[in-house]
C-alpha cells in the first residue's frame, strides 16, 4: 500500500535526490520556505528546504525496491526504526502542503518580523506563533545569527534541531 516516508539525503542534495527519484517516476515532496538574506548588493530572496537534508517520498515498498531508492544519487537512506521503515500519516504531509501554500499565497516570509519581546534562555519551552510550524511546541536551544535561533522539537519520534526566526517563537508560560 502506498504511503509517505521520510528520506534522508546528502547535505544540500535534496533537490538532486528529488530529480533522480522523479526520473524513476516516484512522487516526492520537498517543503520549502522563503528566506531573505542581506548581501553587499541589498536583500536577496531565496527558497530553502524547510527540513534540510530531508524529503518525503510516496511509494509502495512492496512494488518499489527500497534498495533502488537507497542507491539513488543524493539519497542516504529511508528513515525508520531499525530494519523497518516508518510510514508518515497523510494528514501531516497534507498539513505541510497547506501551510506552504498559504505562506506563498500571502508571500509570507519570516523576515521583517519583530524580535521576541522576552529574551529566551536555553531550555525554555516555546511555541511557534507563525510560519510552517505554527502551534507546534519545542525547546529553545540557542540564538544564532540574523535574528534566528535554534529550536529542538520532536518529529517522527526523534528530536531535531531547526534554525528559525526568533520572532516566530514565543515562550510558553508554565
Amino acid at each position: 500500500m502506498k504511503a509517505w516516508y521520510l528520506l534522508y539525503c546528502k547535505a544540500r542534495e535534496e533537490q538532486r535526490a528529488q530529480q533522480n527519484l522523479a526520473l524513476q517516476e516516484l512522487e516526492t515532496y520537498l517543503p520549502m520556505m522563503t528566506c531573505q538574506k542581506r548581501t553587499k548588493g541589498g536583500l536577496r530572496v531565496s527558497k530553502t528546504p524547510l527540513f534540510p537534508s530531508y524529503i518525503f517520498i510516496h511509494f509502495d515498498p512492496l512494488q518499489t525496491s527500497v534498495g533502488r531508492i537507497h542507491s539513488t544519487r543524493g539519497v542516504v537512506r529511508l528513515v525508520g526504526c531499525k530494519e523497518d521503515i516508518t510510514p508518515i500519516d497523510d494528514r501531516i504531509i497534507h498539513g505541510l502542503k497547506l501551510r506552504e501554500l498559504s505562506l506563498s499565497a500571502t508571500e509570507g516570509t519570516f523576515s521583517g518580523l519583530e524580535p521576541a519581546e522576552v529574551e529566551l534562555k536555553s531550555g525554555d519551552r516555546i511555541r511557534f506563533s507563525e510560519g510552517p510550524f505554527a502551534e507546534l511546541e519545542g525547546i529553545f536551544e540557542e540564538q544564532c545569527a540574523n535574528k534566528r535561533c535554534f529550536v529542538l522539537f520532536d518529529i517522527l519520534g526523534q528530536q531535531k534541531k531547526v534554525a528559525v526566526p526568533q520572532s516566530s517563537v514565543k515562550r510558553i508560560c508554565e
